[in-house]
């Protein structure tokens, strides 16, 4: 069995309070994984936490300084704690008291999952107000429509450098255009030779 630790910080700040709380609680430096974040990337982009869950084995233990650093949300964590806990391998959070192999720490996150459940409602009811009241704005969602005329403008300079002697993949490029992207329009809209 293992201590495991794992710090997330976003790129202005600091992992010291977190490691140092690690290696207090016994994780041993090689066995810290870190991640230095922004909020736009996904749990599964940070090649820390990969790191960590491709290491883990069961009986192991993940230790972080809290939950929160497991997830970018509640129930982000939460379902971190839920694939961690079903593969065998334990999770410790020192700062939130939550061991999912003590009674109180099952509690503390039998709580947490509904909280969780709470956010996610919330977030869904507010996005779908969001998107009512655009759409009674008259504000258009989704992508922007395509000007049909821009598209063959574009379709004819991709066949003229082609006549040229150039290959469709750099011909496209000249467009800003991938080699797919002049055959879908060029389909789409028809060839003007």
């Amino acid at each position: 069995m293992r201590l495991l630790g794992y710090t997330r910080v976003t790129d202005n700040r600091s992992a010291a309070i977190q490691l140092d709380a690690l290696t207090s609680a016994g994780v041993k430096s090689p066995n810290i994984f870190s991640d230095v974040t922004t909020a736009a990337r996904e749990t599964t982009d940070r090649p820390g936490m990969r790191r960590l869950t491709d290491n883990a084995e069961e009986g192991d233990t993940v230790v972080v300084w809290q939950v929160d650093r497991l997830g970018r949300s509640l129930s982000e964590a939460l379902e971190t704690v839920t694939l961690l806990v079903e593969r065998g391998i334990g999770v410790c959070s020192l700062q939130d008291g939550i061991d999912p192999g003590t009674v109180d720490g099952r509690q503390m996150l039998n709580l947490l999952v509904r909280l969780a459940e709470y956010e996610r409602n919330v977030k869904g009811e507010r996005i779908a107000a969001g998107m009512a009241a655009a759409r009674e704005s008259g504000t258009r969602l989704g992508r922007p429509p395509v000007d049909s005329v821009v598209i063959r403008n574009k379709i004819r300079a991709v066949e003229e450098a082609r006549a040229r002697g150039m290959t469709a993949g750099d011909a496209a490029q000249l467009v800003g255009w991938s080699r797919a992207t002049f055959y879908r329009h060029q389909q789409e809209h028809g060839s003007q030779q």
